[in-house]
């Protein structure tokens, strides 16, 4: 017999019984009509109280205060809370009570989710609130919530903050703690008004497979799977950049996807293994032209979710309203460095890294080297935002050579807050060039460098048909957020972010707690008591279990044999 339930989740499980013993579905099926929401009501009540004589809401019990034969109540639904007024006359015309007396005050608790009919008015005290006349049960929470006391001056107490838990009972979190609401909220109007600006300027919203025979698009170690009917190897995208550009040589002048990215590397602040991205191609266009584009999408984004275009992250005012700083990838080494690295060949670059006390390793090629340089020593100064371009061709296999600059590729990435949030090219278009760059990434990978692009036969095979110039953009949608928020952690961007595996507790039987003593017919009140392990009876003191015994005893009116001190003292040995 498994005896993980707390005294807690006991009682309300008996209180789901005498609900569904008294007639009352805790779990009815019908749709229940709601014409009105908390925050309407709040808002708009004392101007326009005749639009409120009669509404319907429904929501969740957040606090009760019984008074004989009426009651206050809090009710949360998905706008906020208000304070809802039950008599009991009027919920029961008739002369059954059994509504109020028996299931609102007895069998309803903290959590439970109820329908309401009746009309606003304002308390002597003057608070908004709503005169119940019907009450419907909507659905019986079986776990108490947690409890967090709220102070008229807005203090918080005992809050549901263990980050763990919230980011693995979102559920919770957000019904203890709305306010989390608006950041997802905010995430959403992120995603549209970027959506809105592209589909705008007549570029097509499209899908891309998740699953791909070749990792590609990316620098970054892939989740491997295998399908069992095709008998092959597939991978999860870190990338959707070499199918978006198939759809370029297709024939679409603008493509874009907002879509989730799998990288199976490590996980931190900023990083989780499962993140959304957005990417999007335009043909005839360059680098140049797209550093124009994602000013002015960024500042609508902006606006669109704050109202201006600048937004408090940290300590920092960040102003996404262009045009942005540009450094080069060289001169942002060697104005934070004051170390030229353009000339240096790979044994420079080692020897470079040593003196700055970055670790390297044999795999690393050129521009790996540069890349740990510039993201050790630069990337932290960068808060407004500004762009990072030409790259090292060696770091960029799928950038267009520089028309200029021998050796670079044209290239930018976005940093923003010390955090790079996009990345572009003038994209790659030489079938020849391209496969001699995918080429040089097999040696990388001989080396033993995991993050080593993989040759995609398909995609050079396409690029042969012919793609036409063609500038490509990614954002990282989570970190854009994440800005957008105020938020340090990816986790809290994330509805549900990815966890290590849940320590389960120990589930117990009857008979263990027997195994050290405890009568047979005691342990259900153990259990009652909140002792569900033997370890957190050992943990308890002594005196107060067998004090608590006694008073349980009486409380339950048991007709049980209370254990002499002597036997409740040797459960603990």
């Amino acid at each position: 017999m498994s005896i993980a339930l707390s005294e807690q989740e006991i009682l309300r499980r008996e209180s789901l019984q005498q609900l569904r013993a008294l007639g009352i579905n805790p779990y009815p099926a019908e749709e229940y009509k709601v014409t009105a929401f908390a925050q309407d009501i709040n808002d708009n009540f004392e101007k326009f109280p005749d639009n409120y004589k009669q509404v319907t809401l429904a929501g969740r019990i957040m606090t009760r205060r019984i008074m004989g034969s009426a009651s206050f109540a809090e009710l949360q639904d998905s706008t906020g809370r208000i304070q809802i007024y039950i008599k009991r006359d009027d919920i029961c015309p008739d002369e059954d009570k059994t509504l109020y007396n028996t299931v609102f005050k007895k069998l309803l608790d903290i959590g439970d989710y109820i329908g309401v009919k009746g009309y606003a008015f304002i308390t002597q005290t003057g608070e908004i609130s709503v005169h119940v006349q019907e009450m419907t049960v909507l659905s019986k929470s079986l776990k108490p919530l947690p409890v967090v006391k709220r102070e008229e001056d807005g203090t918080i107490h005992d809050a549901f903050t263990d980050p763990e838990l919230r980011y693995r009972q979102r559920y919770v979190d957000l019904t203890v703690n709305p306010e989390f609401k608006q950041i997802f909220i905010k995430r959403t109007k992120v995603i549209s008004s970027m959506r809105d600006y592209f589909n705008k300027q007549g570029w097509l919203e499209v899908e891309t497979p998740i699953l791909q025979p070749v990792h590609g698009g990316a620098a970054a170690r892939p989740f491997a799977t295998h399908h069992n009917t095709l008998d092959m190897p597939l991978f999860l995208r870190i990338a959707n950049e070499l199918y978006l550009k198939r759809l370029i040589v297709a024939g679409f002048d603008g493509v874009y996807e907002f879509g989730k990215m799998f990288r199976n590397e490590g996980m931190d602040r900023t990083h989780n293994p499962e993140f959304t991205s957005m990417e999007i191609y335009v043909a005839y266009k360059d680098y140049k032209w797209m550093m124009a584009m994602v000013e002015e999408c960024l500042e609508t984004v902006t606006r669109a979710v704050h109202g201006i275009p600048v937004v408090q992250v940290g300590g920092n005012e960040i102003n996404f309203a262009g045009p942005y700083e540009k450094l080069s990838m060289y001169d942002s080494i060697l104005k934070y460095t004051g170390i030229d690295v353009s000339a240096m060949d790979e044994v420079g670059l080692r020897e470079t890294c040593k003196e700055l006390g970055i670790e390297v390793n044999p795999t690393m090629g050129k521009g790996k080297l540069i890349d740990e340089i510039f993201g050790a020593k630069v990337e932290a100064n960068l808060i407004q935002p500004t762009y990072i371009t030409d790259y090292p061709i060696e770091m960029t296999p799928l950038a267009k050579k520089h028309r200029t600059k021998e050796g670079l590729v044209e290239r930018f990435e976005l940093f923003v807050n010390g955090k790079e949030i996009a990345n572009a090219y003038s994209e790659l278009n030489d079938p020849i060039d391209q496969r001699e760059r995918l080429e040089e990434q097999l040696i990388l990978a001989g080396r033993g460098d995991d993050e080593a692009m993989a040759m995609d036969d398909d995609f050079l095979r396409a690029l042969e048909y012919g793609m036409p110039p063609t500038s490509g953009l990614g954002i990282g949608i989570d970190r854009l957020v994440m800005l957008m928020t105020n938020q340090s952690t990816i986790q809290e961007v994330l509805f549900f972010p990815q966890m290590r595996p849940e320590k389960k507790a120990k589930v117990v039987t009857a008979e263990d707690f027997i195994h050290i003593g405890v009568p047979a017919e005691w342990v259900p009140v153990l259990n009652k008591m909140g002792f569900n392990t033997i370890e957190e009876l050992k943990a308890a003191n002594p005196n107060k279990v067998f004090n608590d015994l006694g008073g349980m005893r009486k409380k339950l009116k048991l007709d049980i044999t209370m254990p002499v001190k002597e036997v409740v003292m040797a459960w603990f040995e």
